[in-house]
């Protein structure tokens, strides 16, 4: 796969999608935004791949926001569209793990791509921020509801009415990130992530990511039944029966996905 504002590396099972525009601190312009539509769609059909990573190329930005160049050209058809909203529920709702491994800034654009995200990992030099405001916009690609949902409401009100960033200490107390990490241990933190996941079921952890989400923006009682029926589906599964055999035998289980 080669793009023009990305580059894709795959190690064993686990896939790294980088954002690689340095002389605009990896800022998300459209074709970026095609690239990883695409990228995502291949990187989910092919069984070989089990769990993905997004970064930014370099250690000064993992995203610094939307190319503030287009933005001018912003009509009221293109809020509308919300593509890049589109793009980032596409990677929310992907089947397959997702990490962000943040490097640098991510504001804008960049810190709502690692909300979409299942798991974020910031570097210590990493800072977060929705600063949109200040240009007369709102974080339109899900930072609203997202960082409410992160953070909780009044602290997500509060940052995106100032557009005040966190840094990564800040931003792992506000429960935006769960781990802060040397940037030159970041890659191999998310990568060790990815293949602790990998090591479970694969049925369980994609069911497991459907009824969390799905349970959240219900009512309690709902999201119960949500795991209930994800429970009985997965008891039916031979990939249960190998977990359970494998514990019992104390050696590592070998599932198949059925």
């Amino acid at each position: 796969m080669n793009y023009k504002t990305l580059l894709i590396s795959i190690d064993g099972h686990v896939a790294t999608i980088t954002i690689n525009r340095p002389e605009v601190r990896n800022a998300i312009n459209k074709q970026v935004q095609e690239d990883i539509r695409d990228a995502l769609a291949r990187l989910r059909d092919d069984d070989t791949v089990g769990a993905i990573v997004f970064t930014g190329v370099g250690d000064r930005a993992f995203a610094a926001g939307a190319d503030i160049t287009q933005l001018k050209n912003y009509t009221l058809h293109t809020g509308l569209a919300s593509e890049m909203q589109r793009l980032y529920d596409v990677i929310e709702s992907c089947e397959k793990p997702t990490i962000a491994a943040v490097n640098g800034f991510a504001l804008g654009g960049g810190c709502e791509l690692a909300m979409a995200c299942d798991i974020r990992i910031g570097s210590s030099n990493a800072k977060f921020g929705l600063p949109e405001t200040m240009l007369s916009v709102l974080p339109g690609a899900g930072g609203t509801q997202r960082m409410a949902r992160l953070v909780g409401v009044g602290r997500a009100i509060e940052l995106i009415l100032t557009g005040r960033m966190l840094d990564a200490e800040g931003a792992r107390e506000a429960g935006l990130i769960t781990d802060v990490v040397p940037s030159e241990k970041l890659l191999d933190t998310a990568y060790d992530v990815a293949r602790t996941i990998l090591r479970r079921g694969p049925l369980a952890v994609r069911l497991a990511k459907l009824v969390i989400r799905t349970g959240f923006d219900a009512d309690q009682r709902t999201g119960l039944v949500v795991e209930q029926l994800a429970q009985a589906l997965l008891y039916t599964t031979d990939d249960k029966r190998e977990g359970a055999e494998a514990f019992l035998a104390r050696r590592p289980a070998e599932f198949s996905g059925r």
